[in-house]
C-alpha cells in the first residue's frame, strides 16, 4: 500500500479512482449505464483518442509535446477516403501507404526539433497548419468513403458474451496500447525515453542515444496519428477537412488527467487509458443529461486544473524529501 501511495503511483491511482467513482455515479443517476456494452461503448467511441493519447504520452515523457496530432489524423483520412474512392486504390495499398505517411511526417517534426535545437511547440504548431492545409489541398469537401471492403470492416461487429460486442478499432486500439506498453515499460527505448524527461544532460553523460530517441518518440506520434486516422475513418466512414479540430488538446487533457507530467519524466501509458476513459464518461453523462456538450470541455478544464494541482503538490513533496535527506546526510558528514 505504501509503493501504491508513494509520489511515482499516486496520480495514476487518483485517475483510476475517479474513473471508477464516475462510472459508479452514472450507473446509480440512469438506468442502463452500468452494463459491459455502455463501457464497451466508451472504447468504441474513443479508440481513435486512445491510439493518439499513446504517442503523446510518449512525447510528453520526454518533456515535449506535439500539436498536429489532430490535424495529420484527419490528413489522413482525406489521404484515405481520396485514394479509396477517387482513385479506386485497394484497402491494402492504402493503409500501409497512409502509415508511411504518418511515420514521415512525425519523423520531419522530430529532425527538424532535434538537429535544429527548435522547440517543439513551434514545430508541431507548423505540423498542425501543414497537415490541416493539406487537407483543403485534398479537398474542400466532405468525402464518403463507400469501398465495399472498408465498409463491411468499418460495420463488422466483434461479439463477447451474447449480445455484446466491440468494433475494429477497440482491436486496433488495444493492439497500439500492448504495444505502447511494451515500448515505455520493457524495452531500453522506454528507459531512455523515461531518461530524457528526467534530465536529458544527464541522459546524455550516460551514453544514451539522446537523439536518436527523441526523433523516434515524434516518429511513434506520427504513427499513431495516422493509425488514428485509419480507425476515424472506420468510424465515420468519410475524410474531412474538419476532423479531429481540437483533438490536440483533448489528448494532451487525457495524458494530463492521466497523471503525466508536462515537464517530463513521469508518466504511464495505464494512467493515460485511465484518463480517456474518464474523458469518455463524461461524455456519455453530458449526453444522458442533454446538456450542452461544451459541458464537457468544462469539466475536462476543472479537471485539468484539478490534477495540475495535485501534480505540483506531489512534485513540492518529492522535493522536500530529497532536501530533507541531503541535508541529513550533510549533517552526519559533519559529525563524522
Amino acid at each position: 500500500m505504501r509503493r501504491i501511495l508513494s509520489f511515482k503511483y499516486l496520480s495514476l491511482v487518483v485517475t483510476l479512482a475517479l474513473f471508477i467513482l464516475m462510472f459508479g455515479a452514472g450507473s446509480l443517476a440512469y438506468t442502463g449505464f452500468f452494463s459491459f456494452q455502455n463501457l464497451y461503448n466508451i472504447f468504441i467511441n474513443n479508440a481513435y483518442l486512445l491510439v493518439i493519447a499513446m504517442g503523446m504520452t510518449l512525447v510528453i515523457i520526454t518533456g515535449g509535446i506535439d500539436l498536429s496530432v489532430g490535424s495529420l489524423m484527419a490528413f489522413t483520412t482525406m489521404l484515405i477516403s481520396s485514394l479509396l474512392v477517387k482513385s479506386h486504390f485497394s484497402p491494402i495499398v492504402v493503409i500501409p501507404l497512409v502509415l508511411l505517411v504518418g511515420i514521415a511526417f512525425g519523423g520531419m517534426q522530430g529532425c527538424l526539433i532535434q538537429y535544429f535545437n527548435l522547440p517543439p511547440f513551434i514545430i508541431t504548431l507548423a505540423g498542425l497548419y501543414l497537415a490541416r492545409g493539406l487537407c483543403y489541398v485534398v479537398s474542400i469537401d466532405t468525402i464518403p468513403i463507400d469501398e465495399p471492403f472498408f465498409v463491411a470492416t468499418a460495420q463488422y461487429q466483434i461479439h463477447i458474451g451474447g449480445a455484446d460486442f466491440i468494433s475494429i478499432n477497440v482491436v486496433i486500439a488495444i493492439v497500439m496500447i500492448v504495444l505502447a506498453l511494451l515500448l515505455a515499460g520493457y524495452s531500453k527505448f522506454g528507459r531512455t525515453v523515461y531518461a530524457i524527461g528526467g534530465n536529458e544532460q544527464s541522459a546524455l553523460l550516460m551514453g544514451l542515444p539522446v537523439t536518436r530517441t527523441k526523433v523516434l518518440v515524434y516518429v511513434f506520434s506520427g504513427f499513431c496519428s495516422a493509425v488514428a486516422g485509419v480507425i476515424f475513418s472506420f468510424f465515420m466512414l468519410s475524410g474531412y477537412a474538419l476532423h479531429g479540430a481540437g483533438l490536440e488538446l483533448d489528448t494532451i487533457a487525457a495524458v494530463v488527467i492521466g497523471g503525466t507530467l508536462l515537464t517530463g519524466g513521469v508518466g504511464y501509458i495505464a494512467g493515460t487509458v485511465c484518463g480517456v476513459l474518464v474523458f469518455g464518461v463524461i461524455q456519455v453523462i453530458v449526453t444522458n443529461q442533454s446538456l450542452n456538450s461544451w459541458w464537457t470541455r468544462i469539466v475536462i478544464g476543472l479537471l485539468i486544473f484539478l490534477f495540475c494541482l495535485i501534480q505540483r503538490m506531489l512534485v513540492a513533496s518529492q522535493a522536500a524529501k530529497k532536501e530533507t535527506v541531503i541535508s541529513d546526510a550533510k549533517e552526519e558528514t559533519s559529525l563524522v
